[in-house]
């Protein structure tokens, strides 16, 4: 019976965790720009054919941009939650965690130059 439950409580670990990428997919434009850029990155990567190094360059790179995304959306709820008035500490809370989303966008937008400009240019 108690394996049973830990089953039950696993999966709607998943679940919950599952609706917040959907909720924050929904609810936040650069969610939808991050997924979008995804897309357009693995259509190419499989146009361009990218080695599997690569490939698993672009995974490693979707999921910090998307994972940081994620933390971004949770930190400006709380924030929202919390601080009922504007406050100085609230908005640093959330530039700083925006920002923390911008290095990584900005990273992966140069990994994905080094990765797609030579096999862009191979084509000409």
């Amino acid at each position: 019976m108690k394996y049973k439950k830990k089953l039950k409580s696993l999966g709607n670990s998943f679940r919950y965790a599952g609706q917040g990428v959907w909720s924050s997919f929904k609810s936040e434009r650069n969610m939808k720009i991050h997924v979008l850029m995804m897309i357009l990155v693995v259509i190419f990567g499989f146009f361009l054919d990218i080695s599997l190094g690569e490939w698993i360059v672009c995974i490693i790179l979707f999921s910090l941009v998307i994972g940081a995304e994620l933390f971004n959306t949770a930190i400006e709820a709380v924030v929202d939650m919390i601080s009922l008035e504007k406050s100085s500490q609230a908005k640093l809370a959330k530039d700083i965690s925006a920002g923390a989303v911008l290095v990584f966008a900005i990273a992966s937008a140069i990994v994905g130059l080094i990765i797609f400009v030579p096999k862009i240019l191979e084509l000409f």
